[in-house]
């Protein structure tokens, strides 16, 4: 293998570059290295806080690095108090074990772990933890710290600031952690330790650890910037909470239009950290963009571009229909979770099969009952002036019935009164 790119340079543009533990660190990455990464399994899913990571393991390997991705089996049953006011929720080992094969999936889509020259690694720290005594553990591993310099770093020193304190199982974290460096490198040959900017004191930790127990061996370590909006919150809450990389928590469509709806002022760095595009095509289009602020055309590079690694070819193609429908495309042969997540903040209201079998329900009664309109006289003179639609289809005629054939999906309806009110007929069995 060859290096293709300097990824440190292309980290640099990209405006990601933080920290590193050495200045010629893009000297020692002139050559390919194995570096990793890793994602404590604290939910059965990844989501948008931990996508800076993702794509720098993607890039090294595009890079022709080797990237090891280490879910953390052991150190998520410990709870990393970096950024954190609070101490987490402890884990049961079954559901640590059932976010972690979950995790395996979806880090799947971004990085390769099937490449023919450079497949990429994943491991589970609780591999190797597990098999240390507590006495074993302080004996090898506890007697390189100095409680001073743990006690200095930043992680540490803000919970010891604030009213929570620090738990002695949070402050074990850093050896847990540190102790990864050292077994990835022997295992491994793994050189290098990536992370977000909240990670540097866990990452120096590790390459001290390194130097005291392997008779001064130089590891290395790079951290990256965080995604954060221009007032400096973090980037990837939605109203509903965190966007998650699993469809089943935030649907394509949501994850879809979470960056179609970034604001120009935040778009230009998500661009930026979460494309492959090169720096001559990035500048084209940020300047395409600056341009044509209405056209909104980061937006729409970083909601298909993301949507297709985290959902696939199918999850961006449901996503895209989704949004055309809110542009007025027809609604047809759509899932009752597809309709449901589109159409989330929607009114809706229940009726019976039976009413649909039996040609029950007409135009009016629908749009009354679904808060459409207030009575039978604004229903007709919404259909009247032309601004009634069934499934985006226009409604002309007042006594218009609701047939089985209005379903758009296994059990829904769409009604539409004007542009954008929308209300949705979910029919059950009674």
């Amino acid at each position: 293998m060859t290096v293709k790119f300097d990824v440190v340079k292309e980290m640099t543009w990209r405006g990601l570059l933080n920290q590193t533990t050495d200045e010629n660190i893009g000297e020692f990455l002139s050559t390919p290295r194995t570096l990793y990464n890793g994602f404590d399994p604290t939910a059965d899913s990844l989501h948008v806080g931990h996508l800076v990571a993702i794509m720098n393991l993607r890039r090294f390997q595009r890079a022709g690095h080797k990237p090891i991705a280490l879910v953390g089996g052991a150190t998520g049953m410990i709870g990393d108090p970096s950024g954190r006011s609070s101490e987490r929720n402890l884990l049961t080992a079954d559901q640590i074990q059932y976010n972690v094969d979950c995790i395996k999936k979806q880090l799947g889509r971004f990085i390769n772990f099937d490449d023919a020259e450079n497949p990429a690694i994943l491991v589970n720290n609780y591999d190797w933890t597990k098999q240390f005594t507590y006495i074993d553990f302080l004996r090898d591993i506890g007697k390189m710290f100095q409680i001073n310099v743990m006690l200095a770093k930043d992680s540490v020193k803000s919970r010891l600031e604030g009213d929570g304190g620090l738990s002695y199982t949070e402050f074990s974290y850093m050896l847990l952690q540190s102790y990864d460096f050292v077994h990835l490198y022997k295992e491994y040959g793994c050189e290098l330790q990536i992370g977000g900017s909240d990670q540097w004191g866990n990452i120096t930790s590790g390459v001290d650890l390194a130097r005291r127990m392997l008779d001064g061996v130089q590891l290395y370590g790079l951290t990256s910037k965080l995604l954060l909006k221009s007032d400096g919150t973090k980037m990837g809450k939605s109203t509903s909470g965190a966007l998650w990389l699993d469809a089943e928590k935030t649907s394509p469509y949501q994850f879809y239009q979470y960056w179609i709806n970034v604001d120009d002022a935040d778009i230009e760095n998500a661009f930026k950290f979460f494309t492959d595009l090169n720096e001559e095509e990035a500048t084209a289009l940020i300047a395409e963009h600056r341009a044509n602020l209405g056209k909104r055309v980061l937006q729409k590079q970083v909601a298909t571009e993301l949507t297709r690694l985290a959902h696939g070819e199918e999850g961006i193609q449901a996503a895209q229909k989704a949004t055309d429908i809110f542009f007025g495309a027809e609604i047809s042969a759509l899932s009752d979770k597809e309709l449901s997540s589109i159409f989330a903040d929607a009114p809706g209201c229940e009726f019976s099969f039976e009413q649909l079998d039996h040609s029950e329900i007409t135009i009016l009664d629908a749009f009354v009952q679904t808060g459409l309109a207030k009575t039978k006289s604004d229903a007709r003179r919404t259909v009247q002036q032309g601004g009634a639609y069934i499934n985006n289809v226009q409604a002309t005629d007042p006594n218009r019935v609701i047939t089985s054939n209005d379903l758009a999906s296994e059990s829904a309806i769409v009604l539409r009164s004007g542009k954008k009110r929308y209300a949705l007929m979910k029919f059950v069995a009674k």
